[in-house]
């Protein structure tokens, strides 16, 4: 069993191995934290690569953007069509591995000569996660699985370079607040943002809204149930007036994968 300090030597002399690579970067906490540390050992040898599309949130994207220019990073964006990719507006039980190959053959394009990476963590092993057989089968590399490291672990080694993202909500695309098989629209997947952002603005920080149908069911963290019964009466009148008929607070918490519960681990 290696410690934290051993397992960040190894990420650091695997990126050294590499010698030039480009990020596949979201802003998110894990990403993030490979950008910086890639960064501060290969300099301009190192890209951002940003995919902006329905599913991700303007907030994000936004500051996915204020980090590379803050660091100065190279970064390029490109927009992706993801609802016109077959089978993904269907919303299937394997859509994560449908959109994952899709945004990363792009990325591979712009990648160029350097080598693509992702930051995808050890604990992400442990969920249903289709998306990992399209890196597989696209031969990307994960240095922070290659290191062994949790999210946990990342989390500690992101304050520790004091990095925005330290204490960051964990983030997924929007499609994943949907029940498998309903139909993934526009529409659909700004009324999520939209549902979601209004709770953010509130203070509440790690969270999701599910939907199903015309039902908005919340998570949030258990001990921040009684601040949300408390906007009680705004919170339903905004969901309201966003298209959902009923307002619902999930006793059980923000859980990850909640919408995979049921499903059994396959290959696709």
């Amino acid at each position: 069993m290696l410690d934290l300090a051993e397992k960040y030597e190894r990420l650091k002399n695997y990126l050294r191995e590499l010698g030039s690579v480009a990020v596949a970067f979201s802003g998110g906490v894990d990403s993030t934290f490979l950008l910086k540390v890639a960064h501060d050992i290969l300099g301009d040898r190192v890209v951002a690569l940003t995919a902006a599309s329905v599913f991700v949130p303007r907030r994000e994207l936004d500051a996915a953007k204020k980090f590379c220019a803050d660091e100065n990073i190279e970064q390029i964006i490109f927009t992706a069509d993801v609802l016109n990719v077959e089978g993904i507006a269907d919303n299937p039980v394997d859509r994560c591995y449908l959109c994952k190959r899709e945004l990363f053959k792009n990325f591979l394009i712009l990648a160029g000569n350097k080598i693509l990476v992702e930051g995808s963590n050890l604990d992400d092993m442990n969920d249903y996660r289709p998306g990992m057989k399209a890196l597989e089968e696209l031969n990307i590399k994960s240095p922070l699985r290659f290191a062994a490291l949790s999210k946990s672990e990342i989390r500690e080694l992101s304050k520790a370079m004091n990095l925005p993202t330290a204490d960051k909500p964990s983030m997924a695309c929007l499609a994943s607040r949907f029940v498998y098989g309903e139909t993934l629209t526009v529409k659909k997947l700004s009324q999520a943002e939209a549902a979601e952002e209004f709770l953010q603005s509130a203070g509440f920080g790690q969270l999701r809204v599910r939907i199903h149908g015309s039902l908005a069911r919340i998570e949030i963290l258990s001990e921040d149930f009684p601040k949300l019964m408390e906007m009680r009466g705004q919170l339903v009148e905004k969901f309201k007036s966003l298209g959902f008929n009923y307002v619902t607070l999930d006793l059980q918490g923000y859980r990850v994968g909640s919408m995979n519960i049921g499903l059994e681990k396959q290959t696709f």
